[in-house]
């Protein structure tokens, strides 16, 4: 007897329908095993799909909405726009003004606001961690670039919310926008540091009421935006005089793949360490459809 699951595509960090990160949430996936929920975010083929399980009204509402993470590659223990978008849609089906998720990394709650006219979501995200500084020079060889690209003001440094991300200032946005590099060669570095993935940021932007315009690149190329990333980037502007303290500024990315997203990241700084970190945006709901298995 066939099985059905409800889902719902959601583009995040978007001002318009087909902007932003997509996302299927699937509310109801009781039922799935774990090889079936890999298959089916592999049928997807979005960076991921998340599968919500409730344990009714009480529960989820006192311990978070149980919640689970695949990409294409494999289960991720926690991840920006996935978390904000099935947030956004549980408030939408609930009510409520707060939602927390149980991620594997642990509960982050979620808060909704009207900003702009729309409904605006903000998630505090675990505190953060600062790790390691890389060489320069070692990061530009793995990225296929010159050493002069990067902005050597400020350190490459990790920095994670749940994913480890090494940080990597440019000079302009001219070299952040026409940098190609190799997944294998950065995946090849990456292996021997603390970090997972590369962020790659810079002061120049295109809207100009953003302070940083971002990339990240990994095995399926760019991504639209990244939200798992953001905060730690906020966390590493604040603690290296990039942005003040306390303040939301926008971070624009995805324009080098017409994928324009908008994160709103704060962060705070408390005895010289970054701390409350907030990431937030909109999400447009565009398509409703049903999986049979």
């Amino acid at each position: 007897m066939a099985r059905k699951y409800r889902f719902t595509w959601l583009d995040v960090f978007a001002s318009a329908p087909l902007e932003g990160n997509q996302l299927a949430v699937f509310p109801e996936a009781h039922g799935l095993s774990d090889d079936e929920m890999q298959a089916v975010a592999r049928e997807t083929h979005l960076s991921e799909t998340t599968f919500v399980f409730p344990e009714g009204k009480e529960l989820d509402r006192e311990r978070g909405y149980r919640t689970r993470i695949f990409a294409v590659f494999g289960e991720m223990p926690f991840a920006g726009h996935p978390t904000l978008g099935t947030a956004a849609l549980l408030s939408e089906r609930t009510g409520a003004s707060e939602i927390a998720l149980r991620l594997n990394v642990g509960r982050i709650p979620v808060r909704f606001t009207e900003r702009e006219g729309r409904k605006f979501g903000e998630m505090t995200q675990a505190e953060p961690v600062v790790g390691a500084t890389h060489d320069p020079k070692a990061v530009a060889s793995a990225l296929g670039t010159s050493v002069h690209e990067l902005d050597l003001a400020s350190p490459i440094q990790t920095v994670s919310t749940g994913v480890p991300f090494a940080i990597v200032p440019f000079l302009s946005l001219e070299s952040l926008s026409h940098l190609r590099p190799s997944w294998a060669s950065m995946e090849q570095y990456l292996a021997r540091t603390d970090a997972k993935f590369f962020y790659f940021l810079c002061r120049e932007t295109l809207d100009p009421s953003a302070v940083a315009h971002a990339r990240m690149v990994f095995a399926l190329g760019d991504d639209p935006a990244t939200g798992s990333a953001a905060g730690p980037a906020i966390a590493w502007m604040v603690l290296h005089g990039w942005q003040e303290p306390g303040r939301t500024v926008l971070v624009e990315q995805g324009t080098e793949i017409s994928r324009t997203s908008r994160l709103y990241c704060t962060a705070e700084l408390r005895d010289g360490r970054p701390t409350n970190v907030r990431v937030g945006g909109f999400t447009v709901p565009v398509i409703e459809g049903e999986l049979e298995l």
